[in-house]
């Protein structure tokens, strides 16, 4: 599909740069490739601080740095006419906008990482089902939460950005609590049952293996809510800048109007 953009986006006479391809391609794939062919991957059934991590890659890094290809941008580049009309009604449907919020990401993550301290989590690391599911599912996930908020035309007032940096600020320190209890937490939260078989020497025991998956889910999961902030603080300064270029537009009449209307209201309630 992206090379498919770049070839329309090409015809319709857009300049695509070559930093925002090899990013998708190199960076975004690419840490996929690494995460799901390398250690990860192949120690993510017997590991449990393997799976755990490579949920939390598949979530936060990789549709970060797919992001990076700026996807969206070349999808409005390449699309015309009534693509680019039904483009525009998906971008700003109420689930891409719910998922487009800055908010969203920390709690579906806080709700997903909470599965970690339940049985349920071991049928999820040891069930070819819920494997296939995770491997494809989790970074389309984080990809569709990922995108819209790294959407340059996707507009928010001042006010709403305050509200969502506020609360994105909240869910950094809520987002830490799933690695704090397996890490502090001395009995197997999953209850599964140790592996059998001959195990390479260097393999922590199963209460050691959760910990590990503590202290990595920990660190990622904070360390990921970080890009967030910073995105949310950079489209505060855009909308504040627009905000005000607005108002300097207005004519001493027009300020006048919209200052009785905005006593008027005040007054009404």
């Amino acid at each position: 599909m992206y090379g498919a953009g770049l070839y329309l986006a090409k015809r319709n006479g857009v300049e695509w740069k070559a930093w925002p391809t090899i990013a998708f391609y190199v960076l975004g794939l690419g840490s996929y490739a690494w995460i799901e062919f390398g250690f990860l991957g192949t120690w993510s059934v017997d590991l449990r601080w393997a799976f755990t991590t490579r949920i939390a890659f598949l979530l936060f890094v990789v549709p970060g740095l797919i992001s990076l290809g700026r996807p969206v941008s070349l999808a409005r580049a390449a699309l015309s006419g009534a693509p680019g009309r039904v483009l525009d009604r998906v971008l700003k449907s109420w689930p891409v906008r719910l998922m487009g919020n800055a908010m969203f990401a920390p709690i579906v993550a806080l709700i997903g990482f909470c599965l970690f301290l339940t049985p349920f989590a071991a049928a999820l690391r040891l069930d070819p089902g819920w494997e296939a599911a995770i491997t494809l599912g989790v970074p389309l996930v984080g990809t569709l939460m990922v995108l819209p908020i790294t959407d340059s035309g996707l507009l928010r007032t001042s006010l709403f950005i305050t509200a969502e940096f506020m609360l994105a600020f909240m869910e950094l320190v809520l987002d830490a609590i799933p690695g704090i209890l397996l890490r502090l937490n001395e009995s197997v939260l999953d209850h599964a049952h140790a592996i059998v078989g001959t195990l390479p020497a260097w393999f922590p025991s199963q209460l050691h293996d959760q910990h590990l998956s503590g202290d990595f889910l920990w660190f990622i999961a904070e360390v990921a809510d970080i890009p967030v902030l910073i995105i949310l603080f950079v489209r505060w300064m855009h909308t504040d800048k627009r905000e005000a270029k607005k108002m300097d537009e207005l004519t001493d009449e027009q300020m006048d109007a919209l200052t009785e209307e905005h006593l008027r209201r005040y007054q009404e309630h």
